[in-house]
């Protein structure tokens, strides 16, 4: 049995309690692993990262507030070495590669198995960015397309809730024109060959939700 000060010291944020209770108890159940807190949303956890300086955090992507991707972008502003692990029951490219950009140095979903979770844990503590076949095939197909600009966004988002050019205009309030411009790149930059496919691929990638 190691001496707490020598097991690695781990932080969950997840707004789940069911969640966050089922991962402290695999983590305690590790002779070389300690929860040090309990987080139900990002400020919450950043505000706990501060407290207790954890080794490793496993960080929900989807949380009320600042989501995951926020919360490891604000701790990794104050601490650059700070080390996460998002856990998500999300797969979308765009999410990955989202938490992935701000700092996360591994990806997983919820319904990983538990010698996955801890050995993923070890390596992130280690300094180590252990990526899946599944994520690095992810990663891969985004990097296919090219890049929207946030204006671009907008407008496939407006597209994926139905509305129509002179609808998203008037929400937007530009010209009609000036929104065909932007669909047009968006179905290029999305390899659409309408607007319907353009939707389908922006929900499979994550771009956007019918939230």
């Amino acid at each position: 049995m190691h001496d707490d000060v020598c097991k690695i010291r781990i932080l969950i944020a997840d707004d789940h309690p069911v969640v966050r209770d089922g991962l402290a108890g695999v983590i305690e159940e590790q002779d070389d692993m300690i929860v040090v807190g309990q987080a139900s949303s990002g400020t919450e956890a950043l505000c706990l990262y501060r407290e207790h300086r954890p080794d490793v955090t496993l960080m929900d992507l989807r949380m009320p507030g600042m989501n995951g991707v926020e919360t490891i972008s604000a701790i990794r502003t104050q601490s650059p070495a700070a080390r996460a692990i998002i856990l998500s029951t999300y797969d979308a490219d765009e999410d990955i590669y989202r938490g992935l950009q701000a700092g996360a140095k591994a990806y997983l979903l919820k319904d990983v198995g538990r010698h996955v979770l801890v050995d993923t844990i070890r390596a992130v503590h280690a300094g180590q960015t252990p990526v899946s076949s599944e994520v690095g095939a992810k990663l891969a197909s985004r990097i296919i397309y090219e890049q929207l600009s946030d204006r671009e966004l907008e407008v496939l988002r407006f597209m994926v809730r139905g509305m129509s050019n002179q609808e998203i205009a008037r929400a937007l309030f530009i010209a009609e024109s000036t929104v065909k411009f932007h669909v047009g790149h968006v179905l290029s930059k999305l390899n659409a060959g309408d607007r319907t496919q353009a939707v389908i691929t922006a929900l499979k990638r994550g771009l956007a939700s019918l939230d």
